[in-house]
């Protein structure tokens, strides 16, 4: 699903209270979205979206979003570990309030 040429959002699912507002702004400007949630959603989603379920664990969703992310990423989590592992992967990392983390502001980040 990913165009390297295209901007694709990961969303940290599970307690993500703005999945609704992801979406509208992803139909709009057609973008590929992973929802990434240790169980299943029961949401309508479109072609764009895609529902990744994962094994259950602590941060067994983090993890497939570290490992997939890339520099055309952005990354919507209140995690902040999880923020700083996608900065690294040259990603971007966005609170859902909207906060955007960087190296500068992830050491005492709050979402």
């Amino acid at each position: 699903m990913t165009d390297h040429n295209k901007i694709t959002l990961y969303v940290d699912a599970d307690a993500c209270p703005v999945k609704d507002e992801i979406l509208k702004v992803a139909y709009r400007h057609n973008l590929p979205v992973f929802l990434v949630s240790n169980q299943w959603m029961r949401m309508q989603v479109g072609p764009l979206v895609e529902k990744i379920v994962v094994t259950e664990g602590a941060d067994e969703a983090d993890n497939w979003i570290a490992d997939h992310i890339d520099q055309s990423g952005i990354a919507i989590t209140a995690d902040i570990p999880l923020a700083k592992r996608c900065l690294a992967a040259g990603a971007m990392a966005i609170g859902p309030t909207g906060k955007v983390f960087s190296s500068d502001n992830i050491g005492n980040a709050s979402p």
